[in-house]
């Protein structure tokens, strides 16, 4: 009896002491660019999914989500917080080079800094980073296709010319040595669908005959098939994109042979960050360090698992 009942005192003692670290109350900021286009929107979709289920599982916690049009207001949204008072900060910044001092300023106030996506300029500033695997992204398109179409001639829809347009190329280019795949032309589509629309029309002028068509994004996907579609050409065999945009997994869900894969690259990523941060400072897990997240292959057979249908991306 004796035992029991020292059982029972040290079950209670436990429930009480994981009851009361829930009900710890924590403020946490999560700072954003606004939903400027699709991939964004994404982000913005699934933070608010965040914090509303983390703050259901912890009745003490407090998550501010603050979007900003571009990287001054950025700038100025983080000196508010800090101001309101806060214990970490969850932050994608609008661009690495404008908001490395800013989200420094707030690290020296010894909050906790989880940054999302684009590292910033100095990277000792950060405790956590979460992000998406960019060499990956490009390897996984570029094995794909040298496994799926063996040989044959390809164009190439870059990003913009910055670090994360480079990796992934990179990784496509590394993908594909020494293998049947032969690249016709490489242009810049700018993450935009109508400007990728562009140059697709262009590629379909230039080449008689071009088998597939890889653009490092899901936004650009959109263009070049609306272009193909309208141009007639019927030699085309599929297109390789990467993100996670919902109206491609659905089409690689439906067995579409146009769009028979996607590359993950999640907007789902900021939720991650968000449970991690939480994590560290209700549960003392270890979280500090880099986290990336793999460029995983969407396929008809895994597709359900990443569809959001209320989302905007």
């Amino acid at each position: 009896m004796k035992r029991l009942l020292l059982g029972l005192a040290t079950a209670a003692l436990v429930a009480g002491m994981a009851s009361a670290q829930e009900e710890k109350e924590v403020s946490i900021a999560v700072s954003i660019p606004a939903a400027d286009h699709g991939w964004t929107g994404g982000v913005v979709y699934h933070a608010e999914r965040a914090k509303e289920i983390l703050e259901a599982n912890h009745p003490g916690l407090s998550i501010t989500l603050k979007t900003s049009p571009d990287g001054a207001s950025q700038a100025n949204a983080l000196e508010d917080l800090v101001i309101q008072g806060i214990d970490a900060l969850v932050t994608l910044p609008h661009n690495s080079d404008e908001l490395t001092d800013p989200i420094r300023s707030v690290k020296e106030e010894g909050i906790f800094v989880t940054v999302v996506d684009r590292a910033l300029s100095d990277p000792t500033i950060h405790d956590l980073y979460v992000a998406g695997n960019n060499p990956e992204l490009g390897r996984v398109a570029g094995e794909y296709l040298k496994e799926n179409l063996g040989t044959g001639d390809v164009v190439v829809i870059r990003g913009l010319p910055i670090v994360i347009d480079e990796e992934r190329q990179r990784g496509f280019d590394e993908a594909i040595e020494g293998s049947g795949i032969n690249v016709l032309d490489r242009q810049f589509g700018n993450w935009s669908r109508d400007d990728a629309f562009k140059v697709m029309q262009d590629y379909l002028t230039k080449f008689e005959k071009i088998d597939a068509v890889w653009c490092q994004d899901d936004d650009m996907a959109v263009g070049v098939l609306e272009a193909i579609e309208q141009s007639g050409r019927t030699d085309i065999k599929m297109v390789i994109g990467g993100a996670g945009m919902k109206e491609m997994i659905q089409r690689v869900a439906e067995g579409d042979t146009m769009v028979p894969v996607d590359v993950l690259y999640p907007p789902a990523m900021i939720a991650t960050a968000m449970e991690l941060t939480v994590a560290n400072l209700y549960d003392q897990v270890p979280v500090r360090g880099d986290y990336i997240l793999d460029a995983t292959l969407i396929t008809k057979e895994n597709a359900e698992e990443f569809y959001f249908p209320d989302s905007p991306f």
